[in-house]
């Protein structure tokens, strides 16, 4: 059975940092690409970045580009999102996502219909 556990968020200033981790359990993790999504009340999940298996390709929304960097360590079946200089608009539950299935389109890791597996969500929360 597959488990992605997410930690690390929790309230923090505008202009502070936080660092999610995502381990992933019950299936291989070093050939699967990993990505991390958001979503805040009311609203639709939203991409925010994804690496391949490999670690030889990332992607981000445009509204984390330059903030925010994504990482993963294959030895620990684990992805890291890196959030610097956070803004108020960036609070949301963000979830951690596994593609079951290889990439060959750098469209199709910010497509939520890529990812097969996810985690239950750690609460980010930026006060202005």
């Amino acid at each position: 059975q597959v488990q992605l556990v997410e930690s690390g968020g929790g309230l923090v200033q505008a202009g502070g940092s936080l660092r999610l981790s995502c381990t992933a359990s019950g299936r291989p993790f070093s050939t699967n690409s990993m990505g991390w999504f958001r979503q805040a009340p009311g609203k639709e999940r939203d991409f925010v970045a994804a690496i391949s298996w490999g670690a030889f390709g990332t992607y981000y929304a445009d509204s984390v580009k330059g903030r925010f960097t994504i990482s993963r360590d294959n030895a620990k079946n684990t992805v890291y999102l890196q959030m610097n200089s956070l803004k108020p608009e960036d609070t949301a539950v963000y979830y951690c996502a596994q593609a079951g299935q290889p990439l060959y389109r750098s469209s199709a890791y910010s497509s939520l219909g890529t990812y097969d597996y996810w985690g239950q969500g750690t609460q980010v929360t930026v006060s202005s």
